[in-house]
């Protein structure tokens, strides 16, 4: 796994960490990862997230998984859409929904890091960098 792509590799990370059962992972930090986690916690799709200095350069997020009461992990799937060799934008209109509603996407756009739901609502726009449900 390349670093080209810290969004997808924050996604494997919580996606593998969730299929062994695992409480809590790991992601090197970053603002936009901080923001994905926020907006994941938000959701209910995690239990929290925090941030740890770990020494190293950038830190890392922490964040605590989910799961139902069965132990089933509550993200049944985390997608990345847009990718660094292919980006995938839409317009306030064109928001993707996923699952039928019961899913979320998650958008970068000029008015920072949100929901496909939000972004629709305030009328705005952007990158799809991932699809969770």
């Amino acid at each position: 796994m390349s670093m080209s792509d810290p969004i997808a590799d924050m996604l494997t990370r919580i996606r593998n960490a969730g299929s062994t059962g695992h409480k809590r992972v790991d992601v090197p930090a970053s603002k936009l990862k901080l923001e994905i986690a926020r907006i994941l916690q938000d959701e209910k799709f995690i239990a929290n997230y925090k941030f740890v200095d770990d020494g190293g350069p950038q830190g890392v997020i922490r964040v605590y998984l989910k799961y139902t009461p069965d132990e089933e992990p509550v993200i049944t799937g985390l997608q990345r859409v847009s990718k660094p060799g292919l980006r995938r934008y839409c317009g306030a209109q064109g928001v993707p929904r996923v699952f039928g509603g019961m899913g979320v996407s998650i958008l970068s756009t000029s008015r920072g890091i949100m929901t496909g739901r939000q972004a629709q609502k305030m009328g705005v726009g952007g990158e799809v960098l991932c699809s969770v449900w």
